[in-house]
Parts: C-alpha cells; sequence; structure tokens
C-alpha cells in the first residue's frame, strides 16, 4: 500500500458545494480487458479471468461502502482480442453491442480508447460511441473536420457534493500501429503538453475536489523518448491530478509522487487496480488529502452470478458461433519454436500471405508467446490463438536492400552475436518475471510478435557475425536470384507496415508515415485469410505450409553451435516443454 499525504494542489480548490467533513472514495481501474468479459474460453472446462469477477469484487465494495464512494474507469482496450468481441464487432452488428451492455450494466463511469479498440474500425468504435451511456474518452483524437476531440474529452461527477473530474486519453502513437483508413479524419497528439492543458482548463471551469487522468499509454521509462509510453513522463510533470491510471504495455504498475499516484493493473483481468482518496473539507474548502494506491489480484471464481445469467444467452451465441468446425489441423502448432528458426505456425502464415497474388516475399512473427494447437478438428475458436489480433494484410513495394535491412534489424531484436563460450546466450533473456507473457523467471527483452522472420527465400543467419552481417541470402524461393537493387512485393501485417514495432522505420528505413505510395495491395483481416484458405483447401498440411518452393527455407548457422545455445535457451524459457 503507497500513502502520501498530499499538501494542498491546484485539485484542492475553493468551491461552494461540498459540506465540511471527511469524504473517502475508492477508485477502481482496469485496462486492456481484451474481450475478456466472460470467464469461460468457449472449448472445455477451463475459467479464466473475466469482467464477471471484476464486477462482483466492485460490488462487494459498493454495498459495504456505497454505491456514490465507489469510482470506476477502464482505460482501454476492451473491444478486441476475444471471440466475444469479434462477434459484436463484425457478426452481430444489429444488436446493441456487448461491451456496451457490460459496461453500462457494471457501472463504469469512464472508458478510454486503446489503440486496438481504434483497430476495430470506424463501424465499431462510432457503434459504441452512439450505443454506450457511459463516457468513450479520448481527449487526444483530435477530429480534422473540427479541431476538438473527436470522443468525449472528459466526464464530471458529483458525489456527496464533491466535484470528481475523469480526463480521458488515448495512445498517440497510432499512426505507427493502424492504417489510416482505421482513424481516417482524426489526429492523435502527444499527451505532454496536452494533458496538463486539458487538466488546467478542467479545473478552471469545473473547480473538482479530485481529478483522475486515464490514459491508453505505457508505463514508459519516464525519459520523454517513447511517444507510445508515456506514463511516468506524465506521472513526473502533472500538477493537480490525484490519480493516472496507464495502461497499453500490460505491465502491472504502482508508484506514488507527492500527491500524485500512478496505477496499471496490468490486462486481461488479472489485477483490479485500487485507489482511495480521503479529503477533509472546512469552509467549502479542501484543506487535506491523502491518498493510496495498490494491486488487488483478481480471483476468477468470484463471479457476478446475476450479471453471469443476464449475459448468458450472449455468452451461448458467441459459442455457438466460435466453435463451428472450420477444418482439419494435421500438424501440432506450437508458436515458441518459431524462436528456434523456422515452425508450422510461422510457415501457415507465411504461406497464407504468399497465396495472395501480389505477393513475392512476406514477413510474419510468432503472434503469441507460447500458442499451442493440437491436431484434429480445428474450430473458429482455434483461429483465435493462430491469430489473436484484426490485423490485415498488406503488400508494400520494397527494395532488395531494404528486405536484407529489414531482417538485420528484426533478428538483431531477439538473438545476440556469440562466440562459442559457454556462458552465451544466444537469445536476447533475461532471468526476470515478465508480466505480459506470465513468465515466472527468464524471459525475452523483446516482444516476441516483433521477431520476424522472411517467406519466400532461401537465407541463413550468421549468429557470430555482427548486426548488419548476419542475414546471407541466397535466393528466391524459385531458386531465381536476390538482387539488392531490385524491387519486391512484401506480404506482412498493417501493423507492421504502418510502422508497428519500428522495424520498417528503423531498420529498412522507411519513412511509414507515407506508407501509402508503397502499398500495392489490401486484403482482409488475415485470420480471416485462414479462415478462407481452410474453406477452400479443408486442412492444415505440414507439407503444403512448408513448401520450400513457395515460402523458401532459413536457418541459425552455424548449426552445431546454434543448435547447441539455442537448447540450453529454450530450457531456461520454458523449463517444462516437450
Amino acid at each position: 500500500m503507497l500513502a502520501a499525504l498530499a499538501v494542498l494542489s491546484l485539485s484542492a480548490v475553493s468551491c461552494s458545494g461540498p459540506k465540511d467533513g471527511t469524504y473517502t472514495f475508492q477508485l477502481f481501474t482496469t485496462n486492456d480487458v481484451h474481450g475478456c468479459y466472460f470467464d469461460s474460453v468457449y472449448v472445455g472446462n477451463r475459467t479464466r479471468n473475466s469482467l464477471l469477477a471484476v464486477s462482483a469484487y466492485v460490488d462487494s465494495v459498493r454495498n459495504a461502502v456505497g454505491k456514490d464512494k465507489v469510482i470506476l474507469v477502464d482505460a482501454g482496450d476492451c473491444l478486441q482480442g476475444d471471440n466475444a468481441a469479434y462477434y459484436y464487432n463484425y457478426v452481430d452488428t444489429v444488436s446493441t453491442h456487448l461491451y456496451c451492455r457490460i459496461v453500462d450494466y457494471m457501472g463504469y463511469d469512464a472508458v478510454v480508447v486503446g489503440n486496438h479498440d481504434i483497430e476495430t474500425g470506424h463501424p465499431v468504435y462510432d457503434r459504441v460511441v452512439r450505443q454506450m451511456k457511459t463516457p468513450f474518452l479520448a481527449g487526444n483524437a483530435i477530429s480534422d473536420a473540427t479541431g476538438r476531440p473527436y470522443f468525449q474529452d472528459h466526464v464530471i461527477l458529483k458525489r456527496d457534493g464533491i466535484k470528481i473530474a475523469i480526463l480521458g486519453f488515448t495512445n498517440p502513437n497510432m499512426k505507427n500501429w493502424l492504417s489510416y483508413s482505421l482513424w481516417s479524419g482524426m489526429t492523435f497528439e502527444s499527451l505532454i503538453p496536452l494533458v496538463q492543458e486539458d487538466v488546467d482548463k478542467v479545473i478552471a471551469k469545473e473547480k473538482p475536489q479530485v481529478v483522475i487522468v486515464a490514459v491508453h499509454s505505457g508505463t514508459g521509462e519516464g525519459d520523454g523518448g517513447h511517444l507510445e509510453s508515456q506514463g511516468l513522463d506524465l506521472f513526473n510533470s502533472l500538477k493537480g491530478v490525484d490519480f493516472l491510471v496507464c495502461a497499453h504495455d500490460h505491465r502491472p504498475f504502482v508508484a506514488e509522487k507527492d500527491s500524485l499516484c500512478l496505477i496499471n493493473s496490468g490486462s486481461h483481468c488479472r489485477n483490479i487496480g485500487h485507489g482511495t482518496v480521503t479529503l477533509e473539507i472546512k469552509d467549502g474548502k479542501c484543506i487535506s488529502k491523502t491518498l493510496s494506491a495498490d494491486l488487488i489480484p483478481v480471483r476468477k471464481e468470484k463471479t457476478d452470478s446475476l450479471m453471469k445469467e443476464m449475459f448468458m444467452k450472449d455468452y451461448q451465441a458467441v459459442k455457438a458461433f466460435t466453435v463451428q468446425p472450420v477444418g482439419e489441423l494435421k500438424t501440432e502448432l506450437r508458436t515458441r519454436d518459431a524462436y528456434m528458426g523456422m515452425c508450422d505456425y510461422v510457415n501457415l502464415i507465411h504461406a497464407i500471405s504468399l497465396g495472395v497474388p501480389e505477393a513475392r516475399l512476406s514477413f510474419a512473427a510468432p503472434l503469441t508467446f507460447n500458442g499451442y494447437i493440437r491436431p484434429g478438428v480445428l474450430t473458429y475458436n482455434d483461429l483465435f490463438t493462430i491469430y489473436p489480433f484484426e490485423n490485415q494484410l498488406y503488400v508494400v513495394k520494397m527494395s532488395g536492400k531494404e528486405i536484407k535491412d529489414y531482417l538485420e534489424y528484426s533478428y538483431s531484436t531477439w538473438v545476440n552475436t556469440v562466440k562459442g563460450r559457454g556462458d552465451e546466450h544466444i537469445l536476447q533473456i533475461v532471468n526476470e518475471p515478465d508480466p505480459r507473457t506470465g513468465q515466472k523467471r527468464w524471459s525475452f527483452v523483446g516482444r516476441s510478435y516483433n521477431f520476424d522472420s522472411a517467406g519466400g527465400l532461401f537465407y541463413d543467419v550468421d549468429v557470430t557475425e555482427l548486426v548488419g552481417q548476419r542475414v546471407k541470402i541466397k535466393s528466391l524461393a524459385d531458386g531465381t536470384p536476390f538482387c539488392s537493387d531490385s524491387t519486391y512485393n512484401v506480404a506482412m501485417t498493417s501493423y507492421r507496415a504502418s510502422g508497428g514495432g519500428g522495424i520498417m522505420r528503423e531498420g529498412a528505413g522507411i519513412d511509414t508515415d507515407s506508407i501509402d505510395a508503397r502499398i500495392v495491395a489490401r486484403y482482409p483481416e488475415i485470420r480471416e485469410l485462414v479462415y478462407d484458405y481452410l474453406k477452400k483447401n479443408g486442412s492444415i498440411d505440414a507439407e503444403v505450409i512448408g513448401d520450400p518452393s513457395l515460402i523458401g527455407a532459413w536457418h541459425f548457422t552455424p548449426e552445431p553451435l546454434a543448435d547447441k545455445l539455442m537448447k540450453k535457451d529454450m530450457s531456461l524459457l520454458f523449463p517444462q516443454r516437450k
């Protein structure tokens, strides 16, 4: 439990509303829920953390201290990541969106727009704005047409005469995540200095006694160098704010400084962020304020039974859709195999990508840290494990040199240069836990969904060479020479083409702000392309998706050294692997 006795701040201003006395409010926060509305995973009997459990806990506090003493805020990424979100985003588009009904039922006071919420596209998030009674906030998403926020920017609560201001902001790095078509008509401003400016305006106009800022931004390093993660930058600079709620990076974190508490609950309903504020009012003024913050682990078995019953028909509709058979899997798919070299999982993504007529090459990465799908009948539910995101497939023009530089940069983010000593790590891992993946000890420094390899080429990656000299491209998959000064059409995700992971910009030297000039084709979400592949072919066969004449082949070299070091590192990352 963190505690700080706050000196009278800008948010402690004179007002005529509240009566003299002591007032205590409980703030609860969620973020990066990613569609975990239900506690079931739809197949089998396994349960998980969910909003059902969050609701049970928050309501227990409401019953204990009074409804008006509780504030509930979500910091974004709520509309993507699970079957239920997908179903109500794109399949049942007639009903009131399930998330809108759940949020209103749970009594959220505000929800912030996340980058993955924007990724659902205008038809989805515009529909949510219309249907959700709870305010959907993003004060830095500026409408090109009006020059004002496209979404609502703040909400004022009045509880027992106390004014509570909640300001919400989304991630400003949207253009490096998503194609313009998904956020057309908007410009996303940096949180600094905008948040402070907006806070000052709200304080001047509304004179709140409590100010909460919720941002869909990672906690970051506080060095001012990361547009995508400005949490600590704000924490080190904001004035007049009591609670700063962060999100996006899936890292549980709590901190306090002077009169400000920072809360990041992590993701997927693993924790509930919790803050307590106690104010003493005298002669209409706040003369003292005490703040504290912590994280409350969610107990997945303690669910809101009334809520579960109320939304049971929705759950059944989602389950019926996602357990329908879609084809056969003839080989097991393990995403962790991708860290060692070629594997059936990434081969599948390459094969799907190279199946579009414009593509000659492809880039792909493992999208889950340790996903597994067993052979047998595939259901639509399995496609969410194969491809959990709504990324589209783009085909982009790149020169041979840009492709080579891209690959050099990609491998530099997950593979070390080694010399054959016994104490070396070939993978860039550290003996630290990673709350993003649930690793208790050894974990990657980087994020596995940025560990791209290429399809359509024969090449080696020499792990004894320095970065820039490691990728040795032999030929295209059909045996024709690969030329640095030739132009090739490369299939990749919309996330990567738009700048996600920085590989296009930092590796290939491509200005992703002007990527439209290089895009030669756009296709639907990759999960849908996998579904179409199954409808056409009936099955996923390792020999077909791994055909060297289509996807080529690559290896870490020298193989004896690379294999030895790789086995050691993989045993650290996955000590229980079979």
